[in-house]
């Protein structure tokens, strides 16, 4: 197996660069590769600060990603959490630190953003420092 980093992962999603982007297609369809939540932490970052790309289309693609045969996923159950919970307003990263943190009796922090959006969703507490 395979472990492949966020630029492969962009380039496979993005298909914007001639030679990198068709490397990156080959490893991933290859197969018996694997992705780390932090991988994709990022690669959602990239695709939505640097690509411009909005955050429907982004959970889209990394679902769609997910679900290839080949790709392993560090942790499948979180990434499933964390796109339903961005599908409910969350914040992509804010999602993966709550549902890592599912375990916990509540999330602790001083973004009143986060705290409002995660109110009223389904074993979800943030609270305020």
């Amino acid at each position: 197996m395979r472990a492949i980093d966020t630029n492969i992962v962009v380039r496979f999603l993005a298909n914007d660069h001639p030679q990198q982007s068709a490397r990156a297609r080959a490893i991933v369809t290859a197969g018996d590769v694997y992705v780390s939540s932090t991988v994709l932490l990022e690669t959602e970052w990239v695709l939505r600060s640097a690509y411009d790309f909005g955050a429907g289309p982004v959970l889209a693609a990394l679902e769609a990603f997910a679900g290839l045969p080949g790709v392993v996923l560090e942790d499948p159950d979180l990434l499933s959490l964390a796109l339903g919970l961005a599908r409910e307003g969350l914040d992509f990263a804010d999602a993966l630190h709550l549902g890592r943190s599912a375990d916990c009796d509540d999330f602790v922090t001083f973004d009143r953003k986060l705290v409002k959006a995660a109110k009223g969703l389904d074993g979800v507490v943030a609270v305020l420092a």
